[in-house]
């Protein structure tokens, strides 16, 4: 009964914080998919220039943490004079984060695609970018989903990291009534179920958009 009352009490805190770190959570998915897609499309373009910034951009976000890019943003851009609110550099960090795994599932699937349909596009006269557009990236974006997917679940845990800029989230708001109840097992557990059931939607949602995709291709 005890344990009931703790988690009837703890309950609007926490789903007041989940709400928050879904919407950090979207907000991320659709900066990492804005920096994505023209991310992976630089990395496969016969311009060395274009290629290099981008394999390096790529390999600096995937070979940090994820924890000192957010610091490096909230705590240490603002001593050169770049200052961003906990909501926007929560946002960023994890947007440039998921931005460059991304691309680099884009990048594989477009790989993946027949050079045959390279070829049959240009002997019908199209050219490079109408072929890449046209041709080679919806069949890419099928072939991307499974992995593409992954990495934006992935965000759902990520959130709670935004918690050390004192953006309150799910984690945030779980210490915080932890702080108030001494009962952190309980409470740490009821956070983690609630990370599992958003992660359980988000998987819902890739399961259908497989499905439409798969459905569109037939």
């Amino acid at each position: 009964m005890e344990l009931m009352e703790l988690l009837r009490e703890a309950a609007p805190v926490m789903l007041r914080g989940a709400g928050y770190t879904v919407l950090f959570a979207l907000a991320a998915m659709v900066g990492g998919l804005l920096i994505g897609f023209p991310v992976a499309v630089m990395r496969i373009l016969p311009y060395r220039l274009l290629r290099w910034p981008a394999t390096l951009y790529v390999s600096l976000m995937r070979g940090t943490p994820l924890l000192v890019q957010m610091f490096i943003i909230y705590y240490g851009l603002p001593g050169i004079g770049i200052e961003f609110t906990p909501v926007t550099a929560g946002i960023l960090a994890l947007s440039l984060n998921s931005g460059a795994f991304l691309s680099e599932s884009l990048r594989g699937a477009i790989g993946a695609v027949s050079k045959g349909q390279w070829a049959a596009s240009y002997s019908l006269g199209l050219g490079y970018w109408f072929t890449l557009y046209h041709v080679v990236l919806p069949q890419a974006l099928r072939i991307a989903v499974p992995a593409m997917s992954n990495t934006l679940i992935s965000l759902i845990k990520d959130t709670s990291l935004v918690s050390v800029i004192t953006l309150t989230e799910l984690m945030l708001s779980t210490k915080e009534v932890i702080a108030t109840t001494f009962q952190p097992l309980p409470l740490y557990l009821a956070a983690a179920g609630i990370y599992w059931v958003l992660s359980l939607l988000f998987e819902a949602l890739q399961r259908r958009a497989e499905q439409r995709l798969n459905r569109a291709h037939r």
